[in-house]
């Protein structure tokens, strides 16, 4: 058995027909016969039922199929792999970006792929943590970035850094009887209105888990899940928020937001860096990660993100 007889076995399964699949694959069909009775011979199973209207697979056929097209995906991978490595990275990077990251991270992270790496076209999607993990699970992102890696010790990954959330109002509408911007204890922000994201958005469940081991109850008056939308409510006057500052920067450089920290306690959240070592790592993935790590350590140092270096912004 080999890859060569695996292709065709494919064609011949996808064709249902050993006469189309002999086009497709452009060897005469009796030759095509051949191989599927080599095949069967070396396996010592039957693979395909004859019929008037074409073939279909048995049992052990479809056990096959299935890994032949494990085995020829693998092998294409690496053969892609190994020619691009020692050239220009080039190729599609998919990255899944939380929306409070993509808000201060996707857009220079875009300029600087473009200008470094023209070969690479960049697609960075934007979604709930939840579906990054899954599409990263599933191989059908490159990179992604996560907030709770507890579920996901089978992905690789690397903490990034610590954001503090901090507590956002309308820039006329500051509820307490402190200056806008002064540090605001969590047990003051139970007796304000809050716009918060929904009880199974990642950032909604962390500020749960904080809130009650504190013993403090807040008051939510809009569940939202729209980033955008919480930030529009707030800037009304109509409610409160907590958000890393990342989110907000832009409400707040135009002077629609006034954001404070939060103390007593503070609260924090770590950013990891995460991929599927399943996923073949190719050059322009591998450089992506790098631009990353430097964008992010820039935005940082500039203070245009809000957190804490966790000393692990180098690349690997």
């Amino acid at each position: 058995m080999d890859v060569r007889q695996l292709r065709y076995f494919i064609a011949i399964a996808e064709e249902g027909s050993l006469s189309a699949a002999a086009q497709r694959v452009n060897v005469a069909q009796p030759s095509l016969s051949q191989h599927v009775l080599s095949l069967e011979r070396d396996l010592e199973v039957k693979l395909l039922e004859r019929s008037p209207r074409g073939v279909s697979l048995t049992k052990a056929g479809e056990v096959l199929l299935g890994h032949a097209r494990e085995i020829v995906q693998a092998l294409e991978a690496a053969a892609d792999a190994v020619r691009r490595s020692g050239a220009e990275p080039v190729g599609d990077v998919s990255f899944g970006l939380p929306s409070s990251v993509s808000m201060v991270l996707s857009v220079p992270l875009a300029e600087t792929v473009r200008l470094e790496l023209p070969k690479v076209r960049l697609r960075a999607i934007e979604a709930m943590s939840g579906f990054i993990q899954t599409w990263l699970e599933d191989q059908s992102i490159d990179l992604g970035i996560l907030y709770d890696i507890g579920a996901v010790r089978h992905l690789r990954f690397r903490r990034l850094m610590t954001e503090d959330l901090f507590f956002f109002s309308a820039t006329d509408a500051w509820p307490f009887p402190t200056a806008p911007g002064t540090p605001v204890r969590l047990a003051e922000i139970a007796g304000v209105e809050l716009v918060l994201p929904s009880r199974h958005h990642g950032l909604r469940i962390m500020i749960d888990r904080i809130t009650r081991a504190q013993g403090v109850r807040l008051g939510v008056a809009t569940e939202m899940d729209a980033l955008g939308q919480i930030k529009t409510m707030v800037a009304r006057g109509s409610g409160y928020t907590i958000l890393a500052p990342a989110a907000a920067i832009d409400f707040v450089d135009r002077g629609e937001l006034v954001m404070a920290p939060i103390v007593e306690p503070r609260m924090t959240r770590p950013v990891y860096l995460v991929r599927n070592p399943a996923k073949p790592v190719t050059a322009a993935s591998r450089e992506v990660e790098r631009i990353t790590i430097d964008v992010i350590r820039d935005l940082i140092v500039r203070g245009i993100w809000t957190a804490e270096d966790e000393g692990e912004l180098t690349a690997s």
